[in-house]
This record gives structure tokens, C-alpha cells and sequence, in this order.
């Protein structure tokens, strides 16, 4: 068992009988009062972020998580199927589970976080980066130039869509950010 001492960022633990990783915290110690830990927790099954604060010296449950490489063979109609890439163990996620699925090609590298007790998948993360192909967009006309903030729609090779500055022509790769969806740059070659 651990105290509210121990809290540090990325740490994760068992709050209301769920999994919640620490954002942000601060330990507080008024002039008047007993002290206590301020803290932002990420619930780790849905994303949302709760403020909750701790009076200090309380006894905290720390998870052990383990965040394990796994690579995108396909998808079917159960969900995704990936394969471990060191045990080459495959397992399959609901489509909900996954964020920005839409931006994940075949053979894509992903990384998961493991609940080590349970051996439940808590998130599946993309790599902060992706080139992708533009499949289809309204062509670039004469005048279109990088300096422009315009922006108009891209399909990429996977059915995702995104914005993409004037420029950007059908069948060139790009670079996208995967936590904001957004246009990054043009991968040259």
C-alpha cells in the first residue's frame, strides 16, 4: 500500500474501482489546517479527466501497468485483430477501445497499456505520427501556395478524413498528427 507521498505524474491507480493514471498533482500544506494533495486523474477506460483531492497520508492503491508493443494485422467485424510483436501472441479489441482507428493502416506499430493483474487492455495508442496517402481531394488551383492557412478536405487511404492546406495533391503522403488529427507536412520520397 502506498500513500498520497508516493503520487508523482504517470502514476496509476485504483480510484473508485477504476484505473486512473495521475496528470497533474499538488501537495498543499495551508497555513491553517491539515495538508493535503490536489490532483487531475485520466480515467484510464474512457478517457475523461476528474480534479479530486486527497487528504495527505491516505492510503492509495497503485496498479501495476505495463505498456507492451503490439503491430494492426486487420480489422473484421468482432474488432481489430493485433499480434504482440516480441511473444507474437494475437488478441482482438472492440472498436471502441482504439483511438483515431481511422488513421491505422495494416502493419501499423501501436502501443497498449496492460492492467499486469488482470491482463486487461486498458488503451491502445497510435504513434504520434502517421504518413498516410491522400486518396482523394479536390485538386490545388494556380496561386495555391504553402504560405496559405486555407484548408480543405483530404480522404486518406485508410477512409479517414482530414484538412489539408490548398497544396496538397491526391496520391502524395503526408504526415499526421495523430493526437490532433491535423496536417503535419509532405514526406518527401
Amino acid at each position: 500500500m502506498a500513500t498520497t507521498a508516493d503520487i508523482k505524474n504517470g502514476l496509476c491507480i485504483e480510484f473508485n474501482g477504476k484505473p486512473f493514471s495521475v496528470v497533474e498533482f499538488q501537495h498543499v500544506k495551508p497555513g491553517k489546517g491539515p495538508a493535503f494533495v490536489r490532483t487531475k486523474l485520466r480515467n484510464l477506460e474512457n478517457g475523461r479527466v476528474v480534479e479530486n483531492t486527497f487528504n495527505a497520508g491516505v492510503k492509495i492503491d497503485i496498479i501495476r501497468v505495463e505498456r507492451r508493443p503490439y503491430q494492426f494485422l486487420y480489422a473484421d467485424e468482432v474488432g481489430f485483430n493485433f499480434m504482440h510483436n516480441e511473444t507474437f501472441e494475437q488478441i482482438t479489441l472492440e472498436k471502441d477501445i482504439v483511438e483515431n482507428a481511422d488513421l491505422m493502416k495494416e502493419g501499423q506499430y501501436v502501443e497498449m497499456m496492460v492492467h499486469a493483474d488482470k491482463e486487461e487492455v486498458l488503451t491502445c495508442e497510435l504513434p504520434p505520427f502517421v504518413e498516410l496517402v491522400v486518396t482523394y481531394t479536390e485538386p490545388g488551383l494556380k496561386g495555391d501556395t504553402a504560405s496559405s492557412n486555407a484548408l480543405k478536405p483530404a480522404t486518406l487511404e485508410t477512409g479517414a478524413e482530414i484538412r489539408v492546406p490548398l497544396f496538397i495533391n491526391q496520391d502524395e503522403k503526408i504526415k499526421i498528427d495523430t493526437r490532433t488529427r491535423s496536417y503535419v507536412e509532405r514526406v518527401k520520397g
